[in-house]
């Protein structure tokens, strides 16, 4: 038996939602910069100005989008440049099964709501535990999203050149925003910062064989030290635990 649920469940609650809205402008500031870039290129290239905004819109991945430009513009084909690209996005897919326990309803809603799981919001979410806030994943993937968009349109329109960002140094804003992410885990330990460590020393020793994008999947490789970690009993499909902000009114009578 429950007790009585509050009439809003489902709604995001207001310190949840407020803490993603936070976290996805500081995370957005940083990918607007990489957008204006991206729609700098698309331009440089001869991309429609629809196509580069639809593209944002329904790929939103910077990774994975500038490895779609950089394969058209060295030469490749598009069947190449889509590979590259899902290649670099592979790494959505342990991180979907990941937070997958924090998803909710049917087959449908579950995969719209699995469209939040972009990277930033995915480590912010991160309760430990293999938990997730998903008002935190929402709300700050929603508000980079839109900011991605907006960047990409911004670039398409005034079409700066591709190189500003490098020739400013504001190429370092991206790497730096997931540096302070790393930093800022809950529940960081001994396993934790080995496996962050292993997963560098992978992809700089890649990098001098292979692209970026096949670089980085290597270094995930690393993740599997964390098979090497007990699960907890409380985390062998025990009953649910509440979530950091959850609504009260919702727990089960003990």
């Amino acid at each position: 038996m429950f007790k009585q649920v509050s009439p809003h469940e489902g709604a995001l609650p207001r310190q949840g939602l407020r803490a993603g809205l936070r976290v996805g402008f500081t995370l957005g500031t940083a990918s607007f910069l990489l957008a204006v870039s991206f729609g700098a290129i698309t331009q440089s290239q001869g991309w429609a100005a629809a196509g580069a905004v639809l593209c944002s819109m329904a790929v939103f991945s910077a990774s994975a989008q500038f490895a779609l430009v950089s394969t058209l513009g060295a030469g490749g084909g598009v069947a190449s440049a889509v590979v590259a690209a899902a290649l670099v996005n592979a790494r959505f897919l342990p991180m979907g099964v990941a937070a997958s326990g924090s998803l909710r309803g049917g087959r449908l809603r579950r995969a719209a709501e699995a469209q939040a799981v972009v990277d930033g919001s995915w480590a912010a979410a991160h309760l430990g535990g293999g938990r997730f806030d998903r008002r935190v994943l929402f709300a700050a993937s929603a508000v980079q999203w839109g900011l991605w968009v907006t960047g990409t349109a911004l670039g398409v329109v005034l079409a700066p050149s591709p190189h500003l960002l490098t020739s400013v140094g504001l190429d370092v804003v991206a790497p730096a925003m997931f540096l302070f992410l790393l930093l800022d885990a809950p529940g960081a330990g001994h396993l934790y910062w080995t496996t962050a460590l292993l997963g560098a020393v992978i992809a700089a020793g890649l990098s001098f064989l292979l692209p970026a994008g096949p670089a980085l999947i290597g270094a995930a490789c690393a993740s599997l030290l964390a098979l090497a970690r007990p699960v907890a009993k409380e985390d062998r499909g025990g009953p649910c635990r509440r979530q950091a902000n959850d609504q009260p009114g919702t727990e089960p009578i003990q």
